[in-house]
């Protein structure tokens, strides 16, 4: 049985572990065709909770497996190639551009950053006294 339909709730794909999120958007087939299904994806995106924490000036660092994420010739890595070890870390914009030397640009909200990376921050912060 086919289940599709001429309405669809729009989807997307979270950046930083992958998981599909609801945005609240219905999508309509103009030729009112039975085309859809439940839940269509439409690209890359940031869910509520993330989208305030980049409006707020931070910048999510998402650690991937280079070993198993796909590459390019220029080295940069295509969200759909990167396989995501499921650690995540949020760092402010002016702490990125102090502690790499790599430009951001605005509008960019995650970085794939390698295994050992977000352990090296981590080590970078002070214990907190008792």
């Amino acid at each position: 049985m086919d289940n599709k339909s001429y309405v669809s709730l729009e989807q997307r794909v979270y950046l930083a572990c992958g998981t599909s999120f609801d945005t609240g958007n219905l999508l309509l087939d103009k030729r009112l065709r039975a085309s859809m299904k439940r839940y269509t994806t439409t690209g890359w995106g940031l869910c509520p909770e993330h989208q305030k924490l980049f409006d707020d000036g931070f910048v999510a660092l998402v650690e991937c497996d280079p070993e198993r994420s796909g590459s390019r010739a220029d080295g940069r890595l295509k969200p759909e190639q990167a396989y995501r070890t499921g650690r995540v870390a949020h760092l402010r914009r002016t702490a990125f551009a102090q502690v790499f030397n790599v430009p951001i640009a605005a509008e960019q909200a995650c970085i794939f950053v390698e295994p050992g990376v977000l352990d090296q921050l981590q080590a970078m912060v002070a214990p907190a006294a008792d």
